[in-house]
């Protein structure tokens, strides 16, 4: 099986290129190799044939997002469209890598793959204009969200919290948004399984277990011997960030 991957060094991009290793013939590519943003970006995944498409390349700061909407909109929607076009023109199917954003967090419970989006901010609304382009565009499709996620590779909370920790840096964490940490290795073993599995469809993968913010940060604390470090709870409005978040 010949599988492209995009944005192929990043913090599940990464860790993709490892799991699928074993299952194919790898074509693992960077924002360097490709701009999913160039007109010629369909042309250019067409020409490398492959039978599937896991396309993690994506704008994903979600502050940056609300600032840049037009940003997000030509990397994460128009840019998924064209990956989406490509794939057409291959005749191989795509696997897109989305998000807990495209949802507003107000049901109270955790989302099943038929729930209704409802995104709240710049960067949901792209990722879902991602997927629908996926489902409009590509013959065969395979759609993952995920949430929360941390990893070795790139930046991501647990990086965050410990170079605050390490700095003594008193910290100040929401405590009003629940979630699942999902460490990046964990979704990419479940992509290279719906894959190995011929799966199609809207998956929604994360690990178990929640928690908050706030809860995460003093967990990430107390594993790394940083127990003493001081961590004040506080709301989503106190931190006043440009974009909303999903409670």
């Amino acid at each position: 099986m010949r599988i492209l991957v995009t944005g192929a060094d990043g913090q599940l991009g990464t860790e993709l290129v490892r799991a699928l290793a074993p299952h194919g013939d790898l074509i693992p590519v960077t924002q360097a190799d490709l701009d999913v943003t160039d007109r010629r970006c369909a042309e250019f995944v067409a020409a490398l044939q492959p039978e599937w498409v896991v396309h993690t390349a994506a704008a994903t700061d979600v502050d940056g997002c609300e600032r840049e909407p037009e940003r997000a909109m030509a990397v994460n929607a128009e840019g998924t469209r064209r990956v989406a076009e490509g794939c057409q023109r291959a005749g191989a199917g795509l696997v897109y890598l989305s998000t807990d954003y495209v949802f507003d967090g107000r049901k109270g419970a955790p989302y099943a793959e038929s729930d209704p989006p409802a995104p709240l901010n710049a960067y949901g609304r792209s990722k879902l204009e991602g997927e629908q382009a996926t489902r409009r565009v590509a013959s065969r499709w395979t759609i993952v969200r995920t949430a929360w996620l941390y990893g070795v590779h790139g930046r991501n909370f647990v990086k965050t919290i410990l170079g605050k920790a390490a700095a003594g840096e008193p910290l100040r964490v929401v405590d009003d948004q629940v979630g699942s940490p999902t460490h990046a290795g964990d979704v990419a073993e479940a992509v290279a399984r719906l894959l190995s599995q011929g799966r199609t469809g809207m998956y929604h993968v994360t690990n178990t277990g929640t928690c908050s913010w706030y809860e995460f940060a003093r967990e990430i604390l107390r594993l790394t011997g940083y127990d003493s470090t001081a961590v004040a709870p506080i709301s989503s409005a106190e931190l006043n960030r440009p974009a909303r978040r999903p409670a």
